[in-house]
């Protein structure tokens, strides 16, 4: 017997200012579309927006 698929996976947030990445989980079915995020990103030593890249 085949188990259903889970709602949560585990994403890959991509800075947009440098190449530092996040990884994070975020639930299908309440946030179907990218996620963005503002996080802080030790590059550039500063916060920056987060987008969610595949």
């Amino acid at each position: 017997m085949a188990s259903k698929k889970g709602n949560r996976i585990t994403i890959k947030l991509r800075s947009t200012e440098s190449g530092h990445m996040y990884t994070t989980e975020k639930n299908r079915k309440n946030d179907p579309s990218r996620l963005e995020l503002k996080r802080y990103d030790p590059l550039v030593r500063r916060h920056a927006v987060y987008r969610e890249s595949k």
